[in-house]
């Protein structure tokens, strides 16, 4: 397994904000882990990355420096994840209380070595550590259990209906 603590030079990831020339790396990791009607538009994921880069945490793989896993989301005083969240980038509010998670992934070569828990745990740090009060994200039902076991909680049905499914709003309070 490798080691995923973002501090120890030896480890197998350092998990950190993206940087600019990583966008487009970052865009195509999102198309390769969501289906086609989940994932983000190129054009956005690059524009979440360039507006909204304090809210985009990447792993790299530190022998090959590619991304392996990412998370990012924008930050508002909403406190219920909407569609237009997903298809604009404007609504990010550096002040806001509350961040809507908008996209978690490892590409599948990655998967099955708790690196989502890893950017989950070390995101929740850095906004708990900005002074945000909720983390809220939306996803299927099939991955209830694993954001449950990720410290949030299930809020039911949520009003999204992103890439025409149904999702469970989640929150976890910081």
């Amino acid at each position: 397994m490798h080691d995923i603590d973002s501090g120890r030079e030896e480890g197998g990831f350092e998990i950190r904000l993206i940087r600019p020339e990583e966008a487009a790396e970052a865009a195509e990791a999102e198309r390769i882990c969501f289906p086609p009607n989940e994932a983000g538009k190129r054009e956005i994921v690059e524009e979440r990355a360039a507006l909204a880069g304090e809210q985009f945490l990447v792993a790299a793989d530190r022998k090959s420096g590619k991304i392996a896993g990412y998370l990012n989301g924008l930050v508002t005083d909403e406190t219920s994840l909407r569609d237009a969240f997903f298809r604009q980038t404007g609504l990010h509010d550096p002040e806001g209380a509350n961040v809507m998670i908008l996209s978690l992934g490892v590409l599948p070569q990655y998967r099955g070595q708790g690196l989502a828990s890893a950017l989950m745990e070390k995101y929740a740090q850095q906004e708990r550590e900005r002074g945000r009060s909720m983390l809220v994200l939306t996803c299927l039902e099939e991955k209830v259990g694993m954001y449950e076991k990720m410290g949030f909680k299930d809020q039911g049905m949520s009003q999204s209906s992103w890439g025409g499914e149904s999702w469970h709003e989640m929150t976890c309070m910081l």
